[in-house]
């Protein structure tokens, strides 16, 4: 049996074959460029769904054979989990397609702030020979005197520890969710609150999931417990942060830097204080913020291994039944 699987927007400009690949001979790959592209033939009688994003309520009712929706992402908060759930269809995701690139990259942005990268390439293109000053470097460290801290002990958050401890780095964590025992199996500390952490922690990486409980989760009263000198990295979801609350934070000198490679808003809002400020060279937040554009998970390899394993977790479910990375399990009903 050949079943159906449908790309309804598909995001990569190439010809697809590694998504026909991760089917493994076992069903049809369907692209379409959007939403409004999609047949009806294709809506009713497709037998997966693989999207970024949720399939829009005009287009829900026309499918009747779908058994599996698969999002290609670690996140999973812009797909409807409920409404899904209530058709009885599994959700999943793909969340170790990039776990080794974004810890890399957490730690990147650490050590590009601590170690003064960016801060000496361009100080020293200003002016190669006045600047070539080893001490110019506000934040210079020693790691293995700091404390790293980190929220959420998940792939990611785990991959960011191991890598903080090679380094000698005092590793702490804040999960309330994980059972006990992680931290003597990772030879790491837990701490049992998010303002604790934060008070003894150098260095705080977020490696958590947006969720309704999560949204602003490192807010004003958060940050009002930094211990001095703190460095705030995020490579999870930009909406973990009030950014509000951030620009204060620096500018008040609670949080020392900053290194975030997601914001709550996509591309980066240019009105945004925070932002203003650093594409203006403010003096007060020169050099103590470093932004990437969401581009922690990039390399190659990640990026075949999301096309990949989207189309791998659909076909293992039509073929199989064996449910990987299913994240709507409550509203299934099968926790």
């Amino acid at each position: 049996m050949s079943f159906r699987v449908l790309w309804p927007a598909m995001r990569w400009p190439d010809g697809g074959e590694i998504e026909r690949s991760s089917l493994a001979g076992f069903g049809t790959a369907e692209f379409c460029s959007g939403f409004g592209a999609v047949t009806d033939d294709q809506w009713t009688n497709c037998d997966a769904v693989v999207s970024y994003v949720d399939v829009p309520e005009p287009f829900r009712q026309r499918m009747r054979r779908c058994r599996i929706f698969v999002t290609p992402s670690v996140g999973f908060d812009r797909i409807d989990l409920d409404y899904w759930g209530s058709r009885g269809v599994p959700v999943c995701n793909v969340p170790d397609y990039g776990t080794q690139e974004v810890a890399d990259h957490a730690i990147a942005l650490m050590l590009s702030l601590m170690k003064g990268i960016t801060f000496h390439t361009r100080e020293l293109k200003a002016d190669p020979r006045g600047n070539w000053r080893p001490a110019l470097s506000p934040f210079g460290r020693r790691l293995s005197v700091c404390t790293f801290g980190i929220v959420g002990l998940g792939r990611i958050g785990t991959a960011a520890a191991l890598r903080a401890k090679a380094f000698g780095m005092d590793v702490a964590f804040y999960d309330p969710l994980l059972e006990n025992g992680r931290d003597l199996a990772l030879g790491i500390r837990r701490v049992h609150g998010l303002t604790e952490l934060f008070a003894t922690s150098d260095v705080v990486s977020l490696h958590l999931p947006l969720a309704t409980e999560t949204r602003g989760l490192i807010g004003r009263e958060v940050l009002a417990h930094a211990r001095p000198g703190l460095i705030l990295i995020n490579t999870a979801r930009g909406a973990l942060i009030d950014l509000d609350a951030l620009y204060d934070a620096l500018r008040e000198g609670h949080v020392q830097a900053a290194g975030l490679d997601v914001l709550p808003d996509e591309p980066a809002d240019p009105d945004h204080p925070l932002i203003r400020a650093w594409a203006a060279d403010e003096p007060w937040i020169d050099h103590r913020l470093v932004l990437t554009p969401h581009s922690a998970f990039f390399t190659p390899e990640s990026v075949h291994d999301m096309r990949f394993k989207g189309g791998a977790v659909a076909i293992a479910y039509l073929r199989e039944g064996r449910l990987e990375n299913c994240v709507n399990r409550r509203q299934l009903g099968s926790e």
